[in-house]
């Protein structure tokens, strides 16, 4: 569904991401692991369009060329984004948050697609309360809603765990299986945390000072790499 070769990209003078290859199949979640610093988000932002690259390849669906593509072309392309951070409009209500997505639908649909509250009911009770009224894990789960109006065929989740409750965090996990496993979708996934990682992503790769150092299946994922890239 994605791959990615060669990209190279800096701030500045200071080169962030080296020659970095990453396949990411489709219908699975392959989750991108690695210390604070390496490079994950930017990658992240690279794909989206939110920061450019100096060279290299995105190749989206097979032979679609991303890195010349403005960030609205790639979402109309079947790709939905949820930042680090949630980044929800905290005056907008919860149902106007998520319309704030179908803007860029290829087929013009101005309907919320009903597969976003089946997997988040507490959207649709809270859909006339306003975002910032809402708790970290609720404006997670919003935060992904959007994300999916636009109903992707790949699904890009910046650490969605974070400084959320476990309870939410299990909820999200599940809602990632699901759409992989009944709707088809692939997600690229960031994830700092091992359990999560092991229990829902198919694949990983590992990361360290921009490159791309390991990957495999998850079940490849061993103790002497979790020591080696990811231990503090």
């Amino acid at each position: 569904m994605l791959k990615i070769e060669k990209l190279n990209q800096f701030y500045g003078e200071s080169h962030t991401l080296w020659d970095l290859d990453l396949d990411v199949p489709q219908g699975q979640c392959t989750c991108v692991m690695g210390r604070n610093g390496v490079g994950k988000t930017t990658l992240m932002k690279c794909v989206m369009g939110e920061e450019s690259v100096k060279d290299g390849s995105i190749l989206f669906a097979g032979d679609v060329e991303l890195t010349q593509r403005k960030i609205e072309d790639r979402s109309r392309l079947g790709i939905g984004y949820v930042p680090q951070g949630r980044q929800v409009f905290p005056l907008l209500t919860v149902e106007e948050n998520l319309r704030t997505g179908l803007a860029v639908r290829q087929d013009g649909s101005k309907t919320i697609p009903e597969r976003v509250y089946e997997l988040f009911p507490v959207l649709r009770e809270m859909k006339n309360r306003r975002g910032g009224d809402l708790s970290g894990g609720q404006q997670q789960q919003l935060a992904i809603g959007r994300a999916l109006v636009i109903e992707p065929r790949l699904l890009i989740l910046d650490e969605p765990g974070e400084g959320i409750q476990p309870n939410i965090v299990a909820q999200i996990g599940e809602v990632i299986r699901k759409l992989i496993e009944e709707d088809g979708l692939t997600v690229l996934l960031v994830e700092q945390k091992l359990p999560f990682a092991r229990k829902y992503a198919d694949r990983f790769a590992i990361m360290d000072r921009g490159r791309r150092v390991a990957e495999g299946e998850i079940a490849e994922l061993s103790d002497a790499l979790i020591k080696q890239h990811l231990t503090v």
